[in-house]
């Protein structure tokens, strides 16, 4: 069978019925995946112990512990809760659909099995789970680092860099406590998402120094999720205004301006400290922009912090 798809990749396929395994097996190797295969869910949890697919077809009902139970594990486990998980059902268990999103099936595929719709259902997950990748990868590298929360604080989605920057602010403000999905976000921060949410003020940036360091913090709301992103930034709290005027070729009062920008100011914050107009520090940040080939406040930023050690 040829097949428009050519992938790399590892898929696992969950089935006790040998027809199913052997149909969806030849489907994705002939579209270049490397396929592993299981007849129950405890053995496809201790394979995915020692090699981890990129993507899960699951069936529902097999003898021991049923699909949902082998969902629900690999969600509860940080090591397995991002591989996609499709649910194989017949028309008949259709019902049983809604307990599986709940668990945290990302798609389903109803039986009897078509080739073409396997390979497309798996092709978007698999877009989809690299996509997501890719951004996190770009947090992580970057001097910004996000997570995102529910309206009462609680975290529902943290990066690596998120971690980080949630570790060194504790450590920096002498907190203990821990920091993971499901849980509250600091309570100097909580405090402050909460109070941000109830005026319905989303413009603002919480900001913390402690020992030399400065953390920020800024709240935008995830359409449609009633979730809210939080994009976070550390840097220390000395700025060295010669360093990045000299190297950067700028001057004292756009390297000042590129100071407080940092630091989560808006143009009419940053006017008042320096004593200008709002217009005249937007020129500013143009010609900012100009000299280090830039478009963004965020991307100047960037490009001094990457530069400068403190």
């Amino acid at each position: 069978m040829a097949s428009k798809f050519s992938h790399s990749g590892i898929a696992m396929i969950v089935d006790d019925t040998p027809g199913n395994l052997a149909l969806l097996s030849d489907t994705l190797s002939e579209a270049g995946y490397r396929v592993l295969v299981a007849t129950d869910g405890l053995s496809a949890l201790e394979q995915i112990a020692y090699l981890k697919p990129d993507i899960i077809l699951l069936d529902i009902m097999m003898p021991g512990i049923d699909g949902f139970e082998t969902c629900n594990r690999l969600k509860s486990s940080p090591k397995t809760a991002d591989i996609p998980v499709l649910f194989m059902t017949a028309l008949s268990e259709l019902d049983n659909l809604l307990r599986g999103f709940d668990e945290g099936a990302a798609d389903y595929i109803v039986k009897p099995i078509r080739p073409p719709e396997v390979l497309a259902r798996v092709e978007v997950q698999l877009t989809q789970a690299r996509n997501l990748r890719r951004v996190e990868d770009a947090l992580n590298h970057s001097p910004f680092s996000a997570l995102a929360v529910d309206s009462s604080g609680i975290i529902t989605w943290l990066t690596p860099g998120g971690i980080r920057w949630l570790d060194e602010f504790l450590q920096k403000h002498a907190l203990t406590g821990k920091h993971e999905v499901g849980m509250p976000l600091p309570k100097p921060i909580l405090e402050w998402v909460i109070q941000r949410l109830e005026l319905g003020d989303k413009s603002a940036t919480f900001e913390s120094s402690r020992m030399g360091a400065v953390f920020l913090a800024k709240i935008t709301p995830c359409q449609g999720t009633g979730e809210y992103l939080l994009v976070l930034e550390k840097h220390s709290a000395e700025w060295n205004i010669d360093w990045v005027r000299s190297s950067l070729g700028l001057t004292v009062r756009e390297a000042e301006i590129l100071m407080w920008i940092s630091r989560g100011k808006t143009n009419k914050e940053v006017g008042l400290i320096l004593g200008s107009s709002p217009r005249t520090i937007n020129k500013h940040l143009e010609h900012i922009f100009e000299k280090l080939g830039v478009a963004t406040r965020a991307a100047a930023v960037s490009m001094v912090l990457q530069r400068q050690q403190f």
